[in-house]
């Protein structure tokens, strides 16, 4: 094994990396005392089979020779779970890794369960067993040992064997277009964007009153501002509680604020809390036409819950012949818009291949067209018989 330390190396490695037609990827880091991922190492493997550990922390060196190539389109980067690792890559490129492939992501639609770990394809696939006694090691800390180089290699030389195996069983079940389709949605910027404007999305409220919910997007955009400039967790500077409560009951002044259940006293009286109090006025006297647009979920009209069950079985079943993870399929609150909405339902279901899939049979036993019947103790669809009621 190879650890890259210098701006040399790493172009060289760069160079050759370029011949190979995919190289297999991963990162190790650190979240838990920051906002940003703190990336602590790279691993990668090429055509050669030789695995190389890039160490970004490094003296002197520079990653712009890397970041180029993970860009080349001529060479495909596969990972797996690849979610945070373009997550730390775009913040450190601006840009993500093209083209890309997931293996959870081919292992899902090969039948494999949903979000199937690593570990379970290295046994499954590679017939090997994982050291994982490294899992929580510290990967800021310096020198790094042979032991935990190891342990991080493991996660792109084994990678290779399960690539292939999987890129030629989705190849053999047709299902190419189906994981092009899933990476294009991986490969959208838009999932790794942090928008401070939006941070009010991901916290609940006891109400939903347009008032509130102004107050709650100033403050949480004030949070959120301040977790990324200082580089720290949102939770450092105060927990989701507190700004629910402060968007339920909004403080106009330091004693009301430290009278408030989740926020700490001292903080209250701190000048950061000043801070808070403005983005607080500042919803408060938002015009309610500026304020953010909460969708409640669309209610579902009585008497939905059989005509669930049966799409549930309907997916059982085709997932099952298909060998698909139901949850790469529908999940299941979008079986219940399909079964209260029908064609209108706004879910992943109504088109591409899981519509083909799934969605078609789904609308038409829901409205009547198909049904489920038991044969040789087997269920199958069948057209349905049901006549219209007579006048």
């Amino acid at each position: 094994m190879t650890l890259i330390t210098t701006s040399k190396d790493l172009k060289t490695l760069c160079t050759k990396l370029r011949k190979s037609d995919f190289v297999t990827v991963d990162t190790e880091f650190i979240r838990e005392r920051t906002y940003y991922p703190n990336l602590c190492l790279i691993q990668v493997a090429g055509d050669d089979e030789e695995a190389y550990a890039i160490d970004p922390l490094a003296e002197g060196i520079d990653l712009a020779p890397f970041y180029e190539f993970l860009r080349d389109k001529e060479v495909l980067k596969v990972f797996h779970a690849c979610r945070q690792d373009l997550e730390i890559f775009y913040n450190h490129m601006g840009k993500l890794p093209t083209p890309i492939f997931d293996t959870q992501v081919a292992a899902m639609v090969c039948g494999y369960g949903e979000q199937v770990s690593y570990e379970v394809l290295v046994n499954s696939i590679v017939k090997k067993q994982l050291d994982k006694s490294s899992r929580f090691t510290d990967w800021a800390m310096r020198p790094l040992t042979s032991k935990q180089l190891k342990y991080a290699l493991a996660d792109v030389t084994h990678l290779r064997k399960i690539f292939l195996k999987l890129a030629e069983r989705v190849e053999k079940l047709e299902r190419t277009a189906w994981i092009k389709d899933e990476m294009k949605n991986l490969s959208d910027k838009e999932n790794y964007i942090s928008r401070p404007e939006e941070a009010w999305e991901r916290i609940k409220i006891p109400s939903h009153k347009i008032r509130a919910l102004c107050v709650l997007k100033e403050v949480a955009a004030w949070r959120e501002t301040l977790a990324q400039q200082a580089d720290v967790p949102r939770g450092r500077i105060m927990k989701d509680e507190a700004l629910a409560e402060i968007a339920t009951h909004p403080p106009t002044n330091a004693e009301a604020l430290a009278k408030m259940r989740n926020v700490n006293r001292g903080f209250a009286e701190s000048e950061r809390a000043q801070e808070l109090l403005a983005a607080v006025k500042r919803g408060i006297e938002m015009e309610e036409s500026e304020g953010p647009k909460w969708e409640p979920r669309p209610h579902l009209p009585p008497g939905m819950a059989p005509t669930i069950d049966l799409l549930r079985v309907l997916l059982k079943l085709r997932c099952e012949e298909a060998q698909v993870a139901p949850k790469l399929l529908c999940v299941a609150s979008d079986l219940e818009l399909i079964a209260a909405f029908g064609k209108e339902a706004k879910v992943a279901a109504m088109s591409g291949w899981r519509y083909k899939l799934f969605g078609k049979e789904a609308l038409e036993l829901r409205d009547g067209k198909l049904a489920i019947a038991v044969e040789n103790g087997k269920l199958k669809l069948v057209p349905s018989e049901t006549k219209p009621a007579a006048e």
